[in-house]
């Protein structure tokens, strides 16, 4: 008898989507997540077509769009608010999908609601290979073993440093502050960046008048304690113009903002034997193109896709990989590249952007636009 007993390391956007991929597949599929409640930090993001595209395989992509806002523009301006260039997203993706910007925590709930059962509150600690099996210590004292095990536990993946490659993350240079404010956002369906010298507001509508903030800032890394939080953001950003003065005035408490250290792999990995990442885990990129929670949707859909094509492990994680690898590399060098541009002096980035933005934002998506 074939064993076919799989274990999905992380609850979040990787390991539910693959979750809902292997519906009615011959996995017996078990999902553990460490995090026992239900919120998800991080504030908002973007679901583009690409990955909504996914979810309507899914069968989500509904639920996604009622939860959120629909985004019909993309506006970078600079950091008092003069327009540099605009994209109409409808042009660019056409019938792939609606743009939707969205809480994090209403996305999860809208693939958690069909996904089933998931172990919260559960951690695996340690992930080990014997004759051709997968072995998984967890943190309450148990163990078991498995045929396949997938890490989609994030940046910070015990899995891969387990069982794959023992080379952590890496500080990008970057600080984020993301946040949730009951405030509306320029004509309510535009996604708009205000770039500063060393640093951008992003405004992104996810529904129901509010607005998803982030604010990036390159310095070294560092701790902002709660107290005070609102007041040393709005400091952070104090010459940057109306739109996200409001914004920050809107954001009802210190709580309500979530700062960070944005970190990234600089190797991409997919498996090792019968273990293998997705999302971040296996490549955390620069967020500049917004892609990281899509590329995490696409992975699990097409390893959901070879898992049920090939009946060898080995064989399907290989085309796993051979159909994901390059795809994920153009997002990742993109992305590096939107972020040295962003980064350029300003009249020179906002040359650049007022010249050539529309076209070169068509030129670093259009290979999305086919399926992965």
């Amino acid at each position: 008898m074939v064993d076919r007993r799989m274990l999905i390391v992380g609850g979040g956007i990787a390991g539910l989507s693959l979750r809902l991929a292997l519906r009615g597949s011959p996995w017996e599929v078990e999902l553990v997540e460490r995090n026992a409640g239900s919120d998800q930090p991080g504030a908002g993001l973007a679901v583009q077509p690409n990955a909504m595209r996914v979810l309507r395989t899914l069968g989500v992509a509904e639920a996604v769009e009622a939860a959120g806002a629909i985004v019909v523009r993309l506006e970078y301006r600079d950091r008092q608010g003069e327009l540099l260039c605009a994209i109409d997203l409808r042009d660019l993706w056409g019938e792939v999908g609606p743009f939707v910007g969205v809480t994090r925590r209403a996305l999860h709930e809208a693939l958690r609601s069909t996904v089933g059962r998931c172990r919260s509150g559960r951690s695996a600690v340690s992930v080990h290979q014997q004759d051709g099996r997968v072995h998984v210590a967890f943190d309450d004292a148990t163990a078991a073993y498995y045929a396949l095990v997938v890490g989609a536990d994030g940046v910070h993946s015990r899995t891969r440093t387990s069982a794959v490659t023992p080379a952590g993350p890496v500080y990008a240079g970057q600080m984020a502050w993301r946040s949730l404010a009951p405030v509306g956002c320029g004509t309510g369906d535009s996604v708009q960046f205000f770039l500063g010298t060393d640093r951008f507001f992003g405004l992104c509508p996810v529904g129901d008048g509010v607005t998803y903030g982030f604010g990036n800032v390159t310095c070294g890394r560092l701790h902002d304690p709660v107290a005070g939080r609102k007041r040393r953001l709005a400091g952070r950003f104090a010459d940057f113009g109306r739109p996200v003065q409001e914004y920050i005035v809107a954001i009802r408490s210190d709580e309500d903002i979530h700062p960070g250290p944005i970190s990234w792999y600089p190797d991409i990995a997919w498996h090792n034997g019968r273990v293998v990442l997705i999302g971040d885990a296996a490549h955390a990129m620069s967020p500049m193109m917004g892609q990281g929670g899509c590329m995490a949707v696409e992975d699990s859909l097409v390893l959901a896709e070879e898992l049920c094509r090939h009946g060898d492990v080995a064989t399907a994680l290989a085309a796993f990989t051979e159909r994901r690898a390059p795809r994920v590399a153009w997002v990742r060098d993109q992305s590096q590249a939107l972020g040295e541009l962003v980064g350029l002096p300003a009249d020179i980035r906002d040359r650049a952007l007022r010249t050539h933005g529309t076209a070169a934002f068509h030129d670093r998506y259009r290979p999305l636009v086919a399926a992965p």
